[in-house]
């Protein structure tokens, strides 16, 4: 049987993890250090899967220097990576599904806004060490949603767009995979809502991607 596709990116906040509570905890509690004008849950939601540099730019306007955003980013790394009471889990079955898609032929990729640093150390706790061929964050290359992080991604793997599946939360993943003529399939587990996400032509909407396997069955 031949695969529909043969390399699929993942996003890592919302998609891969259930993480928004604490990147929201994490963006208020350094703004509010920072003395910055405060920003609500939905504010700071619809930001999430940005670079910080972008997402700071997107909250203030543009109307905040490189030497803030730098500080901020200290704040809230501070914060993120402490022992909050916040968790950080995988949605469920996110392990065996992406075990059964490597099992089934596919290479498994990540591209997030994160951090290095942080997407490592959360690839680790989540014992997903070794699962993924190709990864990119917002710090090695363009924020999303320029496609420069899918093309750097499709060419380690020697993929073609149209070979490439892209699986996010965030309007931003879908921007992206559609400014890198990628097709793309939206979790409504994360970040942004149906409604929102379905102004980017997702080939579906699927609630987490503990679904994937069964639609890409079924193609």
């Amino acid at each position: 049987m031949s695969l529909p596709y043969k390399l699929i990116v993942f996003d890592w906040d919302g998609t891969v993890i259930d993480s928004n509570k604490r990147i929201i905890h994490c963006f208020q509690v350094a703004i509010e250090e920072l003395g910055l004008a405060a920003r609500d849950d939905e504010q700071i939601r619809s930001i999430i899967g940005l670079s910080m540099s972008a997402a700071m730019h997107h909250l203030y306007d543009n109307k905040i220097n490189d030497e803030l955003i730098d500080t901020f980013v200290q704040h809230y790394r501070a914060h993120y990576f402490s022992n909050l009471p916040i968790p950080t889990p995988l949605f469920p079955e996110v392990s065996e599904t992406l075990e059964q898609l490597e099992e089934a032929g596919y290479w498994l990729a990540v591209a997030t806004g994160k951090g290095t640093i942080g997407l490592q150390k959360s690839i680790q706790d989540s014992g997903l060490t070794g699962r993924f061929h190709s990864t990119r964050t917002a710090e090695q290359t363009r924020s999303k949603p320029h496609p420069q992080m899918l093309h750097e991604i499709m060419v380690e793997c020697d993929k073609t767009p149209e070979e490439t599946l892209m699986i996010g939360d965030s309007t931003f993943d879908l921007e992206m995979a559609n400014n890198a003529k990628v097709a793309s399939i939206a979790v409504t587990c994360g970040a942004h809502s149906v409604e929102r996400l379905q102004q980017h032509a997702p080939l579906t909407c699927l609630q987490q991607i503990r679904e994937l396997p069964h639609w890409l069955a079924t193609q």
